[in-house]
């Protein structure tokens, strides 16, 4: 009698263990897609199964990996190019010939521009932030700061009318037109 008491003891520390093991993966699954922008998925993260929350955050920390490789390529390559120019004084007539360049990222309901240029190309602000207007998008925030002899401008818009959205394609060729 006392092994039949010991085998359902143990199978109900079995049951208890992995219960406990369930809920504390259903826990830390919560908070992963929490971590995630709301603005990265298009459904609401309320009505994707556990998979699909955890695959969206996978796909965003790969997103958001891709981006810190390319950040930091472009911030050692500023860093080269800053040093090269102040050593040769020809590398920033080169770089001239590359710049301005438009970055456009379409987060769904935002969106964010980045343009960089030399400090000798000379576009105007403002009809950076016009085009944005006319095309449906409210900038909500814009910066920019100095690297050397390139100007770094993010600026960050929200859609105006979500059912309506906005063309990035539209918006990237009319930066485009305006900057060349």
């Amino acid at each position: 009698m006392k092994k039949s008491h010991c085998e359902s003891t143990s199978k109900l520390d079995r049951k208890t263990v992995e219960r406990n093991r369930r809920v504390h993966m259903k826990d830390l699954c919560f908070k992963l897609a929490s971590l995630v922008p709301h603005h990265f998925s298009k459904p609401s993260k309320d009505m994707l199964s556990q998979q699909d929350q955890l695959e969206l955050a996978a796909c965003y920390i790969k997103q958001m990996s891709e981006r810190v490789e390319k950040l930091k390529r472009v911030k050692e390559q500023a860093i080269t190019t800053t040093r090269t120019s102040r050593s040769t004084g020809m590398a920033s007539k080169m770089i001239g010939l590359r710049l301005p360049v438009v970055e456009l990222r379409d987060f769904g309901s935002s969106i964010e521009v980045v343009l960089v240029s030399g400090l000798n190309k000379n576009f105007m602000f403002y009809e950076v932030i016009t085009v944005l207007s006319e095309e449906g998008a409210e900038v909500v925030s814009a910066s920019y700061s100095t690297v050397g002899d390139k100007v770094f401008h993010t600026i960050h818009a929200q859609v105006r009318i979500r059912r309506v959205g906005v063309e990035t394609s539209r918006v990237w060729e009319r930066l485009q037109e305006l900057i060349s």
